[in-house]
């Protein structure tokens, strides 16, 4: 029997602009929450904010496109979304820190 085909996708992305400190990872994490993602979001030490997520690529493209306003605080400057070929196994979206 054939195996399945993954109708989920991928998301890797690297914020910059103002983005630490305005809770843009918290924010991040609950859109990706509500729109049932998984993965994560976590701060960069360069000043960036990176996420993975995955889902289907309605979620994934909504997430996307909040990604370059983020909360009302954030101010962002720019969105690089990069290949992703690592694991793609997780069970919820979370913070890192």
């Amino acid at each position: 029997m054939p195996k399945a085909i993954s109708k989920n996708v991928n998301i890797h992305a690297f914020v910059s602009g103002r983005v630490q400190g305005v809770f843009f990872r918290s924010s991040l994490a609950t859109q990706a929450i509500r729109l049932q993602l998984t993965g994560f979001v976590r701060n960069l030490p360069d000043g960036r904010v990176e996420f993975l997520a995955f889902g289907p690529p309605q979620q994934i493209n909504e997430l996307r496109r909040w990604s370059y306003t983020g909360p009302p605080v954030a101010k962002v400057s720019d969105v690089e979304i990069v290949e992703y070929s690592g694991p793609s196994d997780f069970d919820s979206f979370t913070i890192e820190y």
